[in-house]
């Protein structure tokens, strides 16, 4: 993958560039907060490819690991609008045991990342705040012992990878040659799916069997 084209809401790019907001990021709408992201190999003539097969349930992968396969509502749209887009970028869907040229992978990818915080104690941090005279002890000071505390962060994204099957090497070996994702808020929101697949393949031009 030698090319990678990334792509942000025009809106929510205006808002980060010519807002006069001290927070222009906290006006965003869900729509404009996701970002869509395109990768492909600059070498691979996509016109070259006639007939696609794509999966029956998406791949479900936690912290690198495949925890299985999904069928929710939000999974067969996705499904349905590639195989939808595909046929119009003018691709021929068939069948596993078709000979397909391209292989069509879906993924819903999580990550969780954790972490430990310090509070430090509250009289170095908020010192003047508070007046030690009004207790009745001039000359001390507030103290706290130290806390710690633990978070946790839970990052989705879509992401579709097309793979060269017609291509493939004796070694056994498939290269992708395109791949998409979807990142930010309401990413698996089954009504949000139509606009996926729109801004992934609109930005992806080459990507189609007639040239």
């Amino acid at each position: 993958m030698k090319n990678i084209l990334l792509t942000i809401s025009a809106v929510a790019t205006l808002g980060l560039l010519g807002s006069c907001t001290k927070e222009p990021l906290n006006n965003l709408t869900e729509d404009e907060s996701r970002i869509y992201i395109s990768n492909y190999d600059s070498t691979a003539q996509f016109s070259s490819y006639k007939t696609f097969s794509i999966v029956d349930s998406v791949a479900v992968i936690s912290n690198n690991r495949l925890e299985g396969k999904a069928v929710s509502d939000f999974d067969v749209a996705v499904i349905a609008a590639l195989k939808s887009r595909l046929q119009q970028q003018g691709y021929t869907l068939v069948g596993k045991d078709q000979d397909p040229d391209l292989g069509i992978n879906v993924s819903r990818i999580y990550n969780t990342y954790t972490g430990i915080v310090s509070y430090p104690d509250y009289w170095g941090s908020y010192y003047g705040y508070y007046d030690p005279f009004y207790w009745g002890y001039p000359g001390y000071g507030y103290g706290f012992p130290s806390y710690y505390g633990t978070y946790s962060i839970k990052e989705g994204a879509l992401s579709i990878d097309a793979l060269d099957l017609k291509d493939a090497g004796a070694d056994k070996k498939i290269n992708g040659i395109w791949m998409g994702l979807v990142r930010g808020s309401g990413v698996f929101r089954t009504a949000n799916v139509p606009t996926h697949i729109s801004r992934l393949f609109d930005q992806s031009a080459y990507f189609k069997a007639n040239q």
